[in-house]
């Protein structure tokens, strides 16, 4: 009877364990919905969200990112690039409809990350990240930053400058 009481305290100590655990190794995820698009079934980034993403590279060039991630859609990958040429990095595929194995790859990845994903999948990145779920976005929600900290939930903001387009 006594081992069967300490398995199951091994067992519920464990399992507080994984609970406890940060979804990431990462101690700041960034996460961003792609930035404006044209129209078409694979559209890029018009002029608008072109200029975002080199504001989106300019916040986030000396905040430590390690990783950058983006769907594999122009508009995601087009939102990311300009941060990744800048700091050297890949621009990472992910599947959105696969989030855990982005989540179990970026376990091992020490420091920061950028993920960036669509209107749809935004909010429950930051909550499979560590982070509250932010209240569902629309068509038209550009331009905020989600800085989740893992380690302690929490979930802070930064909304992009206004960009012009040339």
């Amino acid at each position: 009877m006594l081992g069967n009481a300490r398995t199951l305290v091994l067992a519920a100590a464990a399992v507080c364990t994984l609970l406890a655990a940060p979804a990431s190794a990462a101690e700041v995820v960034y996460v961003i919905r792609h930035l404006q698009k044209g129209a078409g079934d694979d559209p890029p980034l018009t002029p608008e969200g072109a200029a975002g993403a080199g504001s989106l590279a300019n916040i986030l060039a000396d905040r430590g990112i390690r990783a950058v991630y983006a769907t594999p859609t122009r508009r995601a990958i087009q939102t990311a690039t300009p941060l990744a040429v800048r700091l050297g990095l890949p621009v990472k595929r992910y599947d959105p409809a696969n989030t855990a194995a982005l989540l179990e790859e970026t376990r091992a990845i020490p420091g920061n990350i950028l993920v960036v994903g669509h209107s749809n999948t935004v909010p429950d990145l930051v909550e499979q990240f560590g982070g509250e779920k932010p209240a569902p976005m629309t068509e038209q929600d550009y331009g905020t930053i989600y800085i989740v900290y893992p380690a302690n939930k929490e979930v802070g903001e930064i909304t992009l400058p206004a960009a012009k387009a040339n």
